[in-house]
């Protein structure tokens, strides 16, 4: 080999995939199925196929990636990022991918009985009519039976992303129907890359909101760009020090729930407020003449219903991702307690980290960890939220599940 020769380099990946951090083999998955699309190969021998399913953990990018690859589908390059059919898609205005997220607690068989009418249609533009179901997991069963039909009897040019946090979370007999590809959390190093390169966040913040955020990328960021978030998990993680009586653990309970409502009530209120002054004027308020139209009353108040459920899946995710932290604590305590040689999530906290172990065994900590695990489930599960948390902050307090 002369000087000037070199090894063929391994190829590029398309720019698209840019921000799918930290999950290499999917996007070589989905890289050689856009290129199999892009050929009119269409079958799972190929690498291509009309259903996938994006699984993994909170933060590990399920939706970026289905978007990234419903990108990939439409650019005539593969993902270049700078055409229109990269940019609308991305942003979430690309006329043949419909993009389905709900702010509510399920999404019904209404709403996807429409979703299957439109995968029925010819794509406009693009190349293919691409459905991408952001919340696979929240489909109701009988919406989920309705999605069955459209995947096991697809349309030629039709292709269906669901996204979910685990398989067990998709009926059976979809997500037999769909080719699984199971997602990571991000190391720290990458979500700290990240972070610095995209969103241009200074290093020593990115790694703290990296570490804190256990891999979690949208937490990384919003931790490393709103002082407020940072603030009340601060107060979360000062929690495990305050249970020093009956007395304290149901006022710990009940500031933690009120923290959490007002976080919700600062992200929905002003959506709310929007939403029904859109719908005010759609139904003809404010303009001359009769005033608004037959039947507006009645399409106010489901948008007030919808409004209330969706208060309640905020409050419900503010909490989780303070137990989230809260549990975090704990698993440093344990590292603490058996010497293990790892980072700390909550480093910032290692002296109050460290007097918890010593007041505790290990057993008393796994014994907590189960607690918050416990709280988790039952809110999960639609147990009243202050209940469910002064359960938890006696057990924590008592160094025992109940």
């Amino acid at each position: 080999m002369t000087k000037t020769d070199s090894p063929p380099s391994a190829p590029s990946l398309p720019a698209v995939w840019t921000d799918v951090v930290g999950q290499d083999p999917v996007v070589q998955v989905l890289t050689r199925a856009a290129r199999a699309a892009a050929t009119g190969v269409q079958g799972r021998a190929e690498g291509m196929t009309h259903a996938w399913l994006f699984t993994g953990p909170p933060g590990s990018g399920r939706s970026t990636a289905a978007r990234a690859f419903a990108a990939a589908l439409q650019c005539g390059q593969g993902g270049c990022r700078v055409c229109a059919s990269c940019h609308t898609v991305l942003g979430g205005t690309h006329a043949d991918v419909e993009i389905v997220n709900t702010r509510q607690l399920s999404i019904g068989v209404d709403d996807t009985r429409a979703l299957v009418a439109r995968a029925a249609r010819h794509p406009s533009g693009g190349r293919w009519q691409i459905m991408l179901i952001e919340d696979a997991d929240r489909l109701t069963e009988r919406a989920g039976n309705a999605l069955l039909k459209a995947i096991e009897e697809p349309t030629p040019r039709t292709i269906w992303l669901l996204c979910a946090p685990a398989l067990e979370d998709v009926l059976p007999t979809v997500r037999s129907r769909c080719r699984h590809l199971s997602l990571r959390t991000p190391s720290t190093a990458a979500v700290t890359d990240v972070l610095v390169r995209r969103d241009g966040i200074d290093p020593a913040m990115a790694a703290f909101a990296a570490r804190a955020a256990q891999g979690h990328i949208g937490r990384a960021k919003r931790l490393a760009t709103d002082e407020d978030a940072r603030l009340r998990r601060t107060d979360v993680l000062r929690l495990p020090q305050s249970l020093n009586d009956l007395g304290a653990a149901l006022e710990a309970a009940a500031a933690l729930v009120k923290a959490a409502t007002e976080e919700a009530q600062e992200t929905g209120a002003p959506v709310d407020l929007d939403e029904t002054e859109q719908l005010r004027r759609a139904l003809g308020a404010g303009t001359t003449g009769r005033g608004m139209v037959s039947g507006a009353a009645a399409q106010l108040k489901e948008l007030e219903k919808q409004q209330k459920a969706r208060a309640t899946r905020l409050k419900r995710d503010a909490l989780d991702r303070a137990l989230v932290d809260l549990a975090s604590f704990y698993r440093d305590v344990l590292a603490v307690q058996v010497g293990a040689d790892v980072e700390l999530v909550n480093e910032e906290m290692r002296q109050a980290v460290v007097a918890i172990a010593r007041a505790a065994t290990p057993e008393t900590t796994l014994r907590r960890i189960d607690a918050v695990l416990a709280a988790r489930d039952a809110i999960g599960a639609a147990v009243a939220p202050l209940l469910a948390i002064e359960a938890l902050t006696v057990a924590l307090g008592a160094g025992s599940a109940s």
